[in-house]
């Protein structure tokens, strides 16, 4: 089993930054990729970006050249997400995922993002 506890969010004027950690924990040794969701409100969660174990990245179209998804190298089991360019549309809780070998590791709580126009 896989624990996630993801960290960083906050409030944030539009047009500024927040980097997002997320620490997996448990059988870290079963992760193929961490990646990152979101869910604002009335809405379905939604992929944001994903790396995988071997380093490739992708992202949504909506965080393309905004958002860039990274992994401590040293940490195999900390990934993080920097956000730039905020914009009010990116208000949303913010999910940690890990893909392990036997399907999706159990959500974490989530952290909250609030980007104020």
């Amino acid at each position: 089993q896989v624990q996630l506890v993801e960290s960083g969010g906050g409030l944030v004027q539009a047009g500024g930054s927040l980097r997002l950690s997320c620490a997996a924990s448990g059988s870290i040794f079963s992760i193929k990729a961490m990646g990152w969701y979101r869910q604002a409100p009335g809405k379905q969660r939604e992929l944001v970006a994903i790396i995988t174990s071997a380093g490739s990245t992708a992202y949504a179209d909506s965080v393309k050249g905004r958002f860039t998804i990274s992994r401590d190298n040293a940490k195999k089991n900390t990934v993080y997400l920097q956000m730039n360019s905020l914009k009010p549309e990116d208000t949303a809780v913010y999910y940690c995922s890990a893909d392990l070998i036997s399907g999706l590791a159990p959500w974490g709580q989530g952290t909250q993002v609030t980007v104020s126009s």
